[in-house]
């Protein structure tokens, strides 16, 4: 709901601020008193086209703002923030700036944004009937979705567009793997190759390290084994040679031969014990090993040429044996995947074909629930015409499905057609047909589009008959209407007046009229003031009480603000119009 606008040099308003409220508000003035302004500010914020010469002769600039009470539209708060905006206390400033040259700025929430975001994050907010404006209700998407609403068909929408969500997946992924089936053939046999490969050589955890070691070793055997021995030899020799147990032998005969004079002696000789033992030991193990070095040159060859094939698999598929294994495991298992190709295409065609049963059945119950719907709202819509000063005017709403040549029988029928009851029908997530709304506006004519059926006028009527049949279902919060009482008067504008007073208990409702019996049923009467110095002529926007009420509606009963008669006649519609829409 809009709470406050504020316009600045646009037109013939200098500066005036509208505070609005729910129910319905009209608009009145004289002639040329700037009336269509307020309208004219209502489509710049939503983001409609800039015209510089609106901008208030002698203004640098027009500027137009709109307050707006955020949380009572959903996704508005979420959209303001999304555009760098910010809703403080519930409430969030739209702006727009026209400047004397033409450039023109807009601000969501104090962030300046594109003028098309404006749009998008006005567009929810407001829907304009007027004789000049792109009418909300005149979009096909629109009014397929009014009908819904109608007829209560969010449950049937909602179960038809999740089969069709699913169905369009399963066929984006038949598609995909279908067209990927020769790439996942050349895939598989790639690594067929190489899972055989690293098969054929069957490597080891740690194997390549244990090669390593093993052939390091082999290779230096003569080596190895003659060190060993000058050791062992060194340690403890066989001909008699000086070694190093015999020389610690002596030591240690020398030491146990005095260690009774003196302490320090004894444990030297017991240290001298425990080295002769550990030199035993070495020399034992040392002799061990030299006695043990394998220098058979058929090993060697045979752990080289291991280690050769173990290089190339890791050259291929690892930077080691464990990473080549875990490519191989990896590989096996994406084999297995690739090879069930064919076996996917089938469970996929299979259950695309299922799905497509099932959205047919689900598109011909919203279908049916469709047409029935569109003939009661259409009865409704042309009986409120008939209130509505176009006694001969018939809303027809015609649901047509999106029938094409059936696809050849051989063939699997394209991804966005379906088969119901013989006849093959293109779908979208919104159903199998087409909505429109069409009007014979008179007696034996053909019935047209709404935006080709009808004048500037009666199409404002046909919208608001419209908008009073949908009142409590449609998303809108407020509705603005421009002229709507164009040629009509008497009981036909009374009718008018009280069709929007209806609307307006469950919409904030802007109407700007020249009729009495409209304005008589407002909640709230604004009146365009009009006053000049002479050189300048510049309108205020001022909210009228019951007395100001009574003048103004004088005023357009008769053009006589102050007459007794015309007074009277004011208080006499007041009373009809409270008693009407009570």
């Amino acid at each position: 709901m809009i709470e406050e606008l504020r316009i600045s040099s646009l037109g013939v308003i200098d500066s005036s601020t509208l505070e609005l409220g729910p129910g319905l508000t009209v608009i009145t003035g004289e002639t040329g008193a700037g009336k269509t302004m307020v309208v004219t500010a209502l489509g710049l914020l939503l983001g409609g086209r800039a015209d510089s010469g609106a901008v208030r002769a002698g203004a640098r600039q027009a500027r137009v703002e709109g307050l707006v009470a955020a949380r009572a539209v959903k996704g508005l708060t979420e959209a303001i923030e999304e555009a760098g905006g910010e809703v403080e206390d519930s409430s969030v400033v739209l702006a727009r700036n026209v400047s004397a040259e033409g450039r023109s700025r807009a601000f969501a929430g104090g962030a300046a944004v594109p003028v098309s975001t404006l749009a998008e994050i006005a567009e929810p907010l407001v829907a304009v009937h007027g004789q000049s404006d792109q009418h909300r209700l005149l979009k096909a998407r629109t009014q397929r979705e009014a009908l819904d609403r109608f007829g209560a068909l969010a449950d049937l929408h909602a179960e038809y567009a999740d089969v069709h969500d699913r169905l369009v997946a399963t066929e984006r992924e038949l598609a995909e793997v279908t067209a990927s089936a020769r790439e996942r053939a050349r895939e598989a046999d790639l690594l067929r190759f190489g899972v055989d490969e690293v098969a054929a050589v069957a490597p080891q955890p740690g194997e390549d390290t244990e090669l390593a070691a093993e052939e390091a070793r082999l290779g230096h055997a003569d080596t190895l084994r003659g060190a060993a021995e000058q050791a062992r030899e060194a340690l403890s020799s066989e001909h008699g040679s000086p070694d190093g147990l015999g020389a610690l032998a002596a030591a240690r005969a020398l030491l146990e031969g005095v260690r009774e004079h003196d302490t320090d002696v004894a444990a030297l000789a017991d240290r001298a014990a425990e080295v002769s033992y550990l030199l035993s030991d070495l020399a034992a193990d040392v002799a061990s090993y030299a006695s043990g070095v394998d220098t058979d040159p058929l090993r060697l060859a045979a752990v080289s040429e291991r280690r050769a094939a173990l290089l190339a698999l890791t050259r291929k598929y690892g930077d080691s044996v464990a990473a080549v294994l875990e490519w191989a495991e990896t590989s096996s298992a994406r084999l297995l995947d690739l090879d069930s190709t064919d076996e996917q295409i089938g469970q996929l065609t299979a259950a695309a074909d299922a799905l497509r049963a099932e959205l047919a059945s689900a598109g011909a119950a919203l279908s049916t629930a469709r047409t029935e719907a569109a003939g009661r709202l259409a009865t409704a819509v042309s009986d409120e015409l008939t209130l509505l000063a176009m006694p001969h005017a018939e809303l027809t709403i015609r649901v047509a499905a999106r029938a094409v040549p059936a696809p050849p029988a051989a063939e699997r029928p394209p991804a966005d057609l379906v088969e119901v009851d013989g006849s093959w029908v293109r779908f979208g997530r919104s159903g199998l047909d087409d909505v429109e709304f069409l009007l014979a506006a008179n007696s034996g004519s053909e019935p047209r589009p709404l935006h080709k059926g009808a004048s500037g006028g009666e199409l404002s009527r046909v919208m608001l008959a419209v908008e009073v049949c949908l009142a409590g279902t449609s998303p809108v919060p407020t509705f603005v209407f421009d002229e709507v009482d164009a040629g009509v008067g008497g009981a036909a504008a009374v009718e008018i007046g009280r069709r929007l007073a209806t609307l307006a208990r469950d919409a904030q409702v802007l109407v700007v009229t020249h009729l009495p019996q409209v304005a008589a049923f407002a909640d709230r009467h604004v009146l365009v003031e009009k006053a000049s110095d002479g050189t300048v002529t510049s309108s205020g926007l001022v909210t009228l009480d019951d007395e100001g009420r009574e003048r103004e509606l004088s005023r357009m009963l008769a053009g006589l603000a102050e007459s007794d008669t015309a007074l009277a006649h004011a208080r006499e519609l007041l009373d009809l119009a409270r008693r009407r829409a009570g």
